[in-house]
């Protein structure tokens, strides 16, 4: 890549989208590899470690400031909370893959942290769903989807 500001603003704004922050990493992905800005599956990976690290963020304030969870800035509400729980109950632990989805994945990774999920199972597993979902971007941008 050959401008470090653009990898370090992917990365942030991959970090910032997995947390309570709003952001529209999928967005800056496909700009980012729709003008060439650096090497397709760099630039998927800084995504997918920036986003990977926001969901442990999301974890840690689960796993350690659940008593706060009824505050406002605290990133699931309670019937997230409890949609999630419901989810790991019924799927268990595989369901993390699911990390990326809007709104249900920030409460997944919460409640993961409030489950005491450990962090070596945690995090292989919210990697490689969001890693799939960045490299769908990519490849969608680069035309090498099928129609």
């Amino acid at each position: 890549m050959s401008d470090p500001l653009l990898a370090f603003g992917l990365f942030a704004n991959a970090f910032l989208s997995a947390t309570l922050l709003p952001g529209a990493s999928e967005a800056m992905l496909a700009a980012l590899v729709a003008t060439g800005a650096g090497d397709p599956w760099l630039l998927v990976a800084l995504a997918t470690l920036g986003n990977t690290l926001g969901s442990v963020a999301s974890w840690w304030l689960g796993r350690y400031l659940a008593r706060f969870e009824d505050r406002r800035w605290f990133p699931a509400n309670p019937a997230a909370l409890a949609r999630a729980s419901r989810l790991f109950n019924r799927y268990g632990r595989a369901v993390l893959l699911l990390a990326w989805l809007p709104v249900i994945g920030d409460a997944l990774v919460v409640a993961a942290g409030l489950l005491r999920v450990p962090l070596r199972v945690f995090v292989p597993l919210v990697a490689a769903g969001k890693a799939a979902r960045y490299a769908l971007v990519a490849a969608g941008t680069l035309g090498l989807l099928p129609d």
